[in-house]
Formats: structure tokens, sequence, C-alpha cells
């Protein structure tokens, strides 16, 4: 997901073209979900095969110098 200007945003990037936008991360979390089981709904009745997850997310913790935060 990502926050825009006015809006969020969220899209799977295993599943080309299933994206969402709503005005609260609430919202996009819920038509994502929707949208991904319509999208493979549609997949299963076609016979196609759903893909495997192959996106992966990693954090990583970083030293932010305090001077850095000041001036923000």
């Amino acid at each position: 997901m990502e926050q825009g200007p006015a809006s969020w945003g969220a899209c799977a990037p295993d599943v080309p073209g299933c994206v969402s936008v709503a005005e609260t991360r609430e919202e996009v979390e819920a038509l994502i979900q929707e949208a991904l089981e319509f999208h493979f709904q549609g997949m299963a009745a076609d016979s196609e095969p759903i893909p495997e997850p192959s996106s992966q997310v990693t954090y990583v913790d970083v030293q932010v110098p305090e001077t850095a935060r000041q001036s923000a």
C-alpha cells in the first residue's frame, strides 16, 4: 500500500492489473482484498492457475542522525 496526497493505493505485484484506490487505508485494504478474491474467482472459473506469491518484504533498522530529525 502507498499513501498519496489525497488517497491510498494498493496493488498486487503478482496479479498485474489488480489495483485499488480509496480515501483511507482501511478502505483500500478492503477493496484490494475484494479485487483479489474476484480476480481469483474468475481465474478459477476459466481454469487458470492461481499465481504463487513471489513478492517479498524485508524491514531494516536504520540509525537516523539527530540532525536529520531536527530538519524534518
